[in-house]
C-alpha cells in the first residue's frame, strides 16, 4: 500500500485527474455521434448538445489540473474532432473535393471559447475563491505550504499556480503577486473574462 501511494505522489497528480475525464467524454461523444452528424438537427442545436452533454463530463475537476502544452492540445484535438462531426466536411474551391474543415476554420464556426480557454477560466476563478479564504481553511493552507523533503532529480514539474501565472502573463497581468489581486473580485472577474475569450495561437497538429 505504501508502495503504491509513492508512485501516486511522484506521478503527476494532474494526469490522473484529466485523463480518467477526457476518457468519459470519449465515451458519452461515442453515444451521440450520430446525433452531431444528423442533417435533421441544426448547428446550434449541435453545439448546444455538445456544451451541455459531452463538455460538463470532460471538464469535471479541471478547476485543479495543471496542465502541459502537449495536454492542452489533446484537449483542443478531443474538442475539434467533435466539432468537425457537428460542421461537417467542405468542397474545395479549385477541386470541388470533400475535406475536412481545418483548425483555424472550426475555431472561426464555433466562435465561442474553446475547451483550453475554458479550463483556464474556471481555474482562475477558482483561484480567486482560494487566495480570498482565510488563512484557517485546509484549501488556503495547502496552496500557500511548502512540502517537506528534497525535490526529485530533474527538471521541475509545472505547478498549479505556474499556471495560473502563466495565464495571468498572456494578458499582461503577470507581474506582481497574484493572490493579492485577486483580492479586487471585480479585477479578477474582468481577468477572468480576458482569459477566456483571449484568441490564441493557431494549433499545431499532432501524430
Amino acid at each position: 500500500m505504501k508502495e503504491m501511494v509513492g508512485k501516486m505522489v511522484k506521478s503527476d497528480v494532474s494526469y490522473l485527474l484529466y485523463m480518467p475525464t477526457l476518457k468519459l467524454g470519449n465515451a458519452c461523444y461515442y453515444s451521440v455521434q450520430n446525433l452531431l452528424s444528423s442533417t435533421l438537427l441544426s448547428k446550434k442545436l449541435k453545439i448546444k448538445m455538445y456544451r451541455t452533454i459531452i463538455l460538463p463530463v470532460v471538464l469535471y475537476g479541471c478547476e485543479a489540473w495543471s496542465l502541459t502544452l502537449r495536454e492542452e492540445r489533446r484537449l483542443r484535438v478531443f474538442e475539434n474532432r467533435g466539432l468537425r462531426r457537428i460542421f461537417g466536411p467542405k468542397r474545395g474551391e479549385v477541386i470541388g473535393e470533400w475535406r475536412k474543415l481545418h483548425n483555424e476554420e472550426l475555431s472561426d464556426l464555433y466562435s465561442l471559447p474553446n475547451i483550453v480557454r475554458v479550463v483556464k477560466s474556471r481555474r482562475m476563478r477558482w483561484a480567486g475563491h482560494v487566495a480570498r479564504m482565510g488563512q484557517g481553511r485546509g484549501v488556503y493552507r495547502v496552496l500557500v505550504g511548502k512540502p517537506e523533503g528534497n525535490r526529485p532529480m530533474g527538471r521541475p514539474r509545472r505547478r498549479w499556480k505556474d499556471n495560473i501565472k502563466m495565464d495571468l502573463q498572456e494578458v499582461g497581468a503577470g507581474c506582481g503577486d497574484w493572490m493579492e489581486l485577486a483580492q479586487d473580485r471585480d479585477r479578477w472577474r474582468a481577468l477572468m473574462s480576458t482569459v477566456m475569450n483571449i484568441r490564441v495561437p493557431r494549433m499545431r497538429r499532432i501524430s
